[in-house]
């Protein structure tokens, strides 16, 4: 059995994305790793980064980024795609720059794709998710938020990344166009084996003013390379309020080992709020919606977790 890892990055330093622990924290669960690193900006160091790794596993595909071509964000999965198809291994595993995999779970991973390999009913496997907020112990336990998401996909020229990669989907024509990554004709859900193993998503935990940037950046990549930074930033403050955290519920586990030094850099802790309410004149948080919250209720208490709604990108199959 061979593996191989993927992802896709831009501007890792600037926006304050923990790519290196990101692909650290796979990389003893693969034979090779393939990176599609985007054309960064003249100020960014990305690939000073991943050359600090140093490791004979890593791929580098260097690509430039056509969000005028694919907007919506459909441009994360274009470049997805870029490094999932230069992958040989029999099983894909793919990490978003802001994520990691705990190293109490590869055990658990390394048994369920050893086990299925030739098992070709198995198209993936899912993974719970963690999705902190604010600091390192703040995670989401909320409706708006995706609890599971295929993070292992098989070798196959069919599955492609969809939308805005935040997951995959099988096509039986595919011509890598926007339409195509944006549609469900001619597409089908992956067969999916649930583990019980999280990926630590990190996207949520940045400096204020970097969370303002990313979604600047995010919101430019979604309009279109046409759309001016002034034109996509009149709706975010310089410093993004992240709200009073003792709404979102506390993390009582550990983090993945490799992020030991990158959770030491949190250093914005003045610039959080622990208690009270909104400040006034900012628009409420998904999160703090009464609907939400009482859907969010439902879910948690009465429901086990499951959502009532919400996406769900797979067919889950039992484990043989």
């Amino acid at each position: 059995m061979k593996v191989s890892g993927f992802t896709f990055i831009k501007n890792a330093s600037k926006l304050y994305i923990p790519a290196k622990e990101s692909i650290l924290s796979v990389l003893p669960l693969v034979d090779e790793f393939v990176i599609a690193v985007g054309d960064n900006d003249a100020d960014d160091n990305t690939m000073e980064i991943i050359e600090s790794i140093n490791s004979p596993k890593i791929k580098v595909i260097h690509t430039v980024w056509n969000a005028d071509e694919y907007p919506k964000n459909t441009i994360y999965a274009q470049q997805t795609d870029i490094a999932m198809q230069a992958c040989t291994g029999d099983w894909l595993i793919y990490i978003q720059g802001d994520e990691a995999i705990h190293e109490e779970d590869y055990a658990e991973i390394k048994k369920a794709m050893e086990d299925n390999v030739d098992n070709e009913k198995v198209d993936g496997f899912l993974f719970k998710y963690n999705h902190f907020w604010g600091d390192y112990n703040h995670v989401h336990r909320n409706h708006k938020w995706y609890p599971l998401e295929i993070r292992i996909v098989r070798k196959n020229n069919k599955i492609h990344s969809w939308k805005d990669a935040q997951s995959f989907r099988k096509f039986e024509e595919f011509d890598y166009s926007f339409n195509d990554y944006m549609k469900k004709e001619g597409s089908t859900k992956l067969n999916i084996i649930e583990l019980e193993a999280y990926v630590y998503h990190y996207g949520h935990v940045r400096p204020p003013r970097s969370m303002s940037k990313k979604n600047i950046s995010a919101n430019k990549t979604f309009r279109g390379k046409e759309s001016s930074i002034e034109e996509v930033s009149k709706d975010h403050d310089n410093i993004f309020d992240y709200g009073p955290l003792n709404r979102i519920p506390e993390f009582k586990g550990t983090h993945p080992a490799i992020m030991k030094d990158w959770i030491a850099k949190f250093n914005w802790k003045d610039d959080l709020q622990y208690s009270g309410r909104q400040k006034k004149g900012r628009k409420l948080l998904n999160h703090e919606k009464t609907k939400y919250r009482a859907i969010s209720w439902v879910e948690q208490n009465l429901m086990k977790g499951n959502l009532i709604g919400g996406f769900k990108n797979y067919i889950k199959i039992k484990n043989k």
